[in-house]
């Protein structure tokens, strides 16, 4: 059945490749700002490795990158998912109920598109898409 929007439907493949690599670019930069203070404010506030903080910013960076690319998408983008759930019940529900006012908004939407992702894979620009075809 044809799509009566304004974008074809044959386009969700590519779509949901162009979405992921731009989300886990915007989700990347939270882990490079507490690994590495990049980009940063000029102050360069990093996190200790150790700390919960150094976790987050670990699975940011490494596993924002893979679902950059495309590599191993659905595991990290499962990872990744967990992370951003971890984070919110953690350090947003307990200021109410509302994410615009606990300031978990951004957490809740990294968090249903990396479970989307997981679900949905990594769309055809991918290295996975790629690893596939050469099978």
């Amino acid at each position: 059945m044809k799509s009566a929007g304004v974008i074809p439907a044959s386009w969700s493949p590519q779509l949901l490749s162009a979405a992921r690599i731009v989300i886990a670019f915007l989700y990347m930069s939270h882990g490079l700002q507490k690994l590495f203070a990049y980009p940063g404010d000029g102050t360069g506030h990093t996190v200790a490795l150790g700390s919960i903080f150094g976790a987050a910013g670990i699975i940011e960076t490494f596993g924002g990158g893979l679902i950059l690319i495309g590599l191993g998408t659905r595991f990290a983008a499962f990872v990744c998912c967990g992370e951003m759930a971890v984070a919110y019940f953690m350090f947003h529900a307990s200021g109410g109920f509302w994410p615009i006012l606990n300031h978990g908004e951004i957490v809740v939407a990294f968090c249903f598109f990396f479970l989307y992702v997981a679900a949905a894979g990594p769309g055809p620009w991918s290295v996975d898409a790629a690893m596939s075809k050469a099978d």
